[in-house]
């Protein structure tokens, strides 16, 4: 295709390289240069050489690239690419339940803006929530701001105390125990594998509850050659590219993200074109949510 010869050609010329969510279309993730999660593309872009980075994603995600890589340029082919999750919490929320509860620790899923990071003491990850608030020494917790992936590490962390946000994903909340039950009776021998932020009736039917990343990996490894997959349906599209002779049912086909399929290649070749739109943080809140992404790895080491 033309336009993605023109996109090829203009990513040389500006020293870019291309990003993509596990969630993206196939046009995008086939034109990406890697392919992950949030966390694990942000890490990269603070890695590579090139100095413009366009992710294809949403706008949170972007925005912790910019926080690991501040000397960089950040482009998000489309700002209007956000989060529902991410924007049911404030600043002001973080803050307020901080003052009610002095001294407790608040953990903030990344799914977050960069303000709410930068109130937070701690970040985590759908995959290493559970290990990062094991790991925090005091016994009581704030947890921002998933309710189903805080209900997930409360299941696991019993010995601590821990406040839950009410926040959720309208697209994990499409997928219903009855949906597991159907494509159970379809394909019996198939292992099933849900996101966390899936309501825990759902989390209780699975055979493993994993991040997109946790579920690229048991994919490959695995020795089962059917899988359920209980998450945004994006990711069906790397899972039947990397593993051809394994099969993926979704959950729910209607668990789609409206918002990661607003990134075209359209969109991602006017990016290059005109090295735009950027994303940009106050200095401030770029050495303050840093300081919370950085505890995070602290913990974990």
């Amino acid at each position: 295709m033309e336009i993605i010869e023109e996109i090829i050609k203009l990513k040389k010329e500006r020293n870019a390289v291309i990003l993509a969510h596990n969630y993206q279309s196939p046009e995008i993730q086939d034109i990406a240069d890697f392919i992950g999660d949030s966390l694990e593309l942000s890490r990269v872009a603070s890695k590579v050489p090139q100095k413009v980075i366009v992710f294809c994603g949403v706008k949170f995600m972007a925005e912790i690239a910019y926080i690991l890589a501040p000397e960089k340029t950040v482009l998000l082919p489309d700002t209007t690419a956000g989060c529902p999750l991410a924007e049911t919490v404030t600043p002001d929320d973080v803050r307020r339940k901080k003052e009610f509860y002095p001294g407790v620790p608040a953990v903030t899923y990344v799914n977050t803006n960069a303000e709410v990071k930068a109130e937070s003491d701690y970040c985590c990850t759908s995959a290493n929530a559970v290990e990062v608030v094991k790991k925090i020494p005091q016994k009581e917790i704030l947890f921002f701001p998933d309710e189903h992936l805080g209900d997930h590490v409360k299941y696991k962390v019993r010995e601590k105390e821990i406040h839950i946000w009410p926040g959720y994903c309208p697209v994990h909340m499409k997928i219903l125990p009855e949906d597991i039950w159907r494509e159970k009776e379809k394909h019996p021998q198939a292992l099933v594998m849900v996101h966390p932020e899936c309501r825990r009736e759902v989390r209780k039917l699975a055979d493993e509850v994993l991040s997109t990343g946790g579920m690229v990996k048991i994919a490959r490894e695995s020795s089962k050659e059917e899988f359920i997959v209980g998450t945004e349906t994006g990711i069906l599209y790397r899972l039947k590219k990397e593993n051809p002779e394994k099969s993926f049912y979704p959950a729910n086909p209607q668990a789609i993200c409206e918002d990661m399929k607003k990134i075209t290649l359209e969109k991602v070749l006017h990016s290059l074109e005109t090295l735009s739109p950027k994303i940009t943080l106050p200095e401030d809140i770029v050495k303050r949510a840093y300081k919370a992404i950085q505890r995070m790895v602290e913990t974990l080491a």
